[in-house]
């Protein structure tokens, strides 16, 4: 029996309808996307997190909702995304220490594992560090903090977000250099420790320079020196380390996005595209080039090799120190 067009028409059209469900399913992203910082409100993660959540919005037509979710140097919030779903709603930025350094502090073992659990998307963007003390300090230069570290052993505190972050290796790398004794005073974030060094609660720290600019611009810090190899432009008075007499102390700290490892391929395109859009949109460069901070967006081969290189690094100077965590 000859099978008419419309006959045939009808025969398509309830194959269709027979499809597996996967086939139809929509487009990403079809839902809110969660970008989690695992540190508190108010610090560099933060503000940079939500800086991207807002340029990403905009480009997929589709909320993107900041989660901060802080504690233990922002390994809570990275084993969270850890577990969740490879299906590019659930993303995490964070600096150094989550990707890199945390997994040779801990003396027990880790929720997640950085290298093996996440798809690394991009590092966003970098800053170098500033050392920074309280307008009142009895020292002008790095050179007359160095003096009175050696005229006081054990005596100088420095303020940090958290064990195994940039401030907290940038601290102990410069101890290490100049051959003094410190405290290290961890914080839960950059945020209450910039609170505490505004008020002569500790001595010094290596803080983000976006984090600490505004203060040092009013007079409230003191900049004594700066951690990258060229002077910052927003603070060209400041000298780098190595011009103040501490050499090899090149630090660049720098914030990362990843999602939980296997994402869909066409998934993690439109990711990472999306992401280089947002970083080198003109508002944001502006923004981020005010602050000191230097847009990035790299590559997620290159996003790996900053990862491997960075964990090598710090992993001799946690050894030297001696630093553990629980």
């Amino acid at each position: 029996m000859p099978l008419h067009r419309r006959d045939f028409l009808a025969y398509a059209g309830a194959a269709t309808l027979a499809l597996p469900a996967a086939a139809q399913t929509p487009p990403w992203p079809a839902r809110p996307i969660t970008l989690v910082v695992p540190f508190p409100a108010g610090g560099t993660v933060d503000w940079i997190g939500r800086a991207i959540a807002h340029e990403m919005q905009g480009r997929l037509k589709s909320s993107v909702i900041v989660e901060n979710r802080p504690g233990a140097t922002g390994t809570i919030g990275f084993a969270a995304v850890a577990r969740a779903p490879a299906d590019g709603y659930t993303l995490v930025i964070g600096p150094p220490g989550p990707f890199a350094v945390v997994p040779h502090l801990f003396t027990k073992k880790l929720a997640f594992d950085p290298a093996k659990d996440f798809d690394l998307l991009t590092v966003a963007v970098q800053i170098a560090n500033v050392l920074v003390v309280p307008a009142n300090a009895p020292f002008d230069t790095v050179g007359a903090l160095i003096a009175h570290g050696k005229a006081h052993p054990g005596k100088l505190t420095f303020a940090n977000s958290g064990s195994g972050a940039s401030d907290h290796l940038a601290a102990a790398l410069f101890l290490e250099r100049t051959g003094i004794q410190g405290l290290h005073v961890p914080y839960k974030g950059g945020a209450p420790a910039i609170n505490d060094l505004l008020g002569a609660q500790v001595d010094a720290s290596f803080q983000n320079i976006n984090a600490v600019l505004p203060h040092i611009t009013s007079g409230k810090l003191k900049a004594l020196g700066q951690t990258g190899r060229v002077r910052s432009p927003v603070l060209p008075q400041v000298p780098t380390m190595a011009e103040a007499g501490v050499p090899d102390m090149e630090i660049q700290s720098w914030q990362g996005v990843a999602a939980p490892r296997g994402l869909a391929p066409a998934v993690r395109r439109q990711l990472l595209e999306v992401l280089q859009q947002s970083l080198h949109a003109p508002a944001m460069a502006q923004k981020l080039a005010a602050l000191g901070m230097e847009v990035v967006a790299s590559s997620p081969e290159d996003f790996a090799a900053r990862r491997q290189a960075e964990s090598g690094r710090w992993q001799q100077v946690i050894q030297r120190a001696g630093i553990t965590m629980e």
